[in-house]
């Protein structure tokens, strides 16, 4: 048997794929870690914060392909989040859908509508979420 000599450098792996990084917001604990898995099995790296402010925090450090973020949360709710992660990263302004129990309330109605943001009504079908955000990040 003849062995030959095996050649100095590796090649890369060929079938190489970029994660997308999506940051999940709600202070639903449940529901955002529910989320968080069906999310992470469709291949995204999720990243929960349980309100607005803990979510600016994470846009002050990281860089995200997508928010997924409720309306209707303590300490900062998610229309004034949006509004300050602009302010910070304006790339990110065209990457939210919004997730809101209270579409009907008018200062929700209006926020989603003068904004031109993308939104699912909870309950919402856990299919429609993934095809929305397939669709956000193309």
């Amino acid at each position: 048997m003849k062995f030959e000599r095996q050649p100095d450098e590796i090649k890369p792996a060929i079938n190489t794929y970029e994660l997308k990084a999506i940051l999940l917001v709600d202070d639903d604990k449940q529901l955002a870690s529910a989320l968080q898995w069906i999310l992470a099995d469709e291949n995204f790296l999720v990243d929960l914060a349980f309100d607005g402010e803990e979510a600016l925090l994470k846009v002050k450090a990281h860089q995200y392909d997508a928010v997924v973020c409720d309306l209707k949360m303590p300490r900062l709710r998610g229309d004034e989040f949006y509004l300050q992660a602009r302010e910070l990263r304006p790339g990110l302004s065209d990457c939210f859908i919004f997730i809101t129990g209270y579409s009907t309330d008018p200062q929700v109605r209006k926020f989603l509508i003068e904004q031109e943001v993308k939104f699912l009504v909870k309950p919402f079908p856990i299919k429609g979420l993934i095809s929305c955000v397939k669709e956000l990040l193309g």
